[in-house]
């Protein structure tokens, strides 16, 4: 059984409530009738039911059992201005520009009923840049406790791959932070290494990635990756984490006793931490076109209730998979 089949099944053991506000994306309407079908997650769709139904006769697919909300004509409109309003009133919002913004922005609409419980999670991006489905997001639901940042992961799932837990990775940030700080990388790998635990249900080996390791080369760029990893053993004992490594040195045995001896995670590493998003985003792109990657993601993690992002090059079996990590998320919630 491949890993994203584990994550379904777990999925329809507690089915959650999840909003898919992209309901012009062909992708989506084909994830959502597969996804209803399987039992992995109930669904809400955001927008005309007209149109959307239009869209799903034009696709031969049936959305029997998906619930669709339009926000024109949404009997909770004016909570949810309210709930808006209330929310970020500190930040300029006025009842006016509340009740504009829900009526023109499916993500922000999403957003507020995951903020209302009325779902429990939102999945989009198939057809907005991340900036966009993020920042409602970020702006609404706020930080978990006891989290330092919000940051973004993907889960790697590689077939016939020897390394990580059986070709399953987790890589970060790929998504969110651009340019982490020494104490943001250490806090990305505490994240980081909860994610992998409650999402893959193995120990989560975290190798903190540089151009160099244990200081075969001199620059400030790696100055940052020891900085971190020194954070990181002074504030997360607990971890099982090594840095600065070098991508072989962090996953191939044999590169590990000649660059790293010595080391519990050298040769092992299942979780990949980078030191900034130009490396995350282009390593994790590279190991999806080239290795043949499922890739799911960019998930959320470090927030109060799930909201995650899709590649806009996304396939509509990648949202079905993304929803079902969501939906396994938000029972962890």
């Amino acid at each position: 059984m491949s890993y994203i089949d584990v994550i379904k099944d777990k999925a329809r053991m507690d089915r959650k409530t999840i909003v898919l506000p992209e309901t012009t994306d062909k992708r989506t309407l084909i994830a959502a009738s597969h996804i209803v079908k399987e039992g992995i997650a109930d669904i809400i769709m955001i927008g005309n039911e007209e149109k959307i139904m239009d869209g799903a006769t034009w696709l031969e697919i049936e959305l029997d059992g998906v619930t669709i909300i339009n926000p024109q004509t949404s009997e909770k409109l004016d909570a949810y201005v309210d709930l808006l309003y209330q929310t970020r009133k500190n930040k300029g919002m006025t009842p006016e520009k509340a009740r504009e913004i829900l009526l023109t922005d499916n993500l922000t609409f999403g957003v507020i009923m995951v903020k209302a419980n009325d779902a429990d999670g939102m999945v989009a991006g198939a057809c907005h840049a991340t900036a966009d489905t993020l920042r409602p997001a970020l702006q609404i639901l706020k930080t978990a406790p006891g989290v330092k940042l919000v940051s973004g992961f993907f889960l790697m799932c590689i077939p016939g791959c020897p390394y990580g837990e059986d070709g399953t990775f987790l890589f970060a940030d790929c998504g969110l932070n651009q340019d982490p700080t020494a104490e943001e990388l250490a806090a990305i790998a505490d994240t980081s290494a909860k994610s992998f635990k409650s999402l893959v249900g193995a120990k989560p080996i975290i190798a903190m990635l540089s151009h160099s390791t244990k200081g075969s080369a001199k620059h400030p760029l790696v100055d940052k990756v020891v900085e971190a990893t020194r954070i990181a053993h002074e504030q997360y004992p607990h971890l099982t984490l090594d840095g600065e490594l070098q991508t072989d040195a962090a996953l191939v045995p044999q590169v590990a006793k000649s660059k790293a001896p010595g080391s519990e995670v050298a040769g092992k590493a299942n979780v990949l931490i980078f030191p900034n998003l130009d490396c995350g985003n282009i390593g994790y792109k590279l190991v999806q076109r080239l290795g043949n990657a499922e890739a799911y993601g960019p998930m959320l993690q470090g927030i109060s209730k799930p909201v995650n992002d899709l590649s806009r090059g996304c396939s509509w079996q990648d949202i079905v998979g993304v929803v079902a990590l969501t939906a396994v998320q938000a029972q962890l919630v």
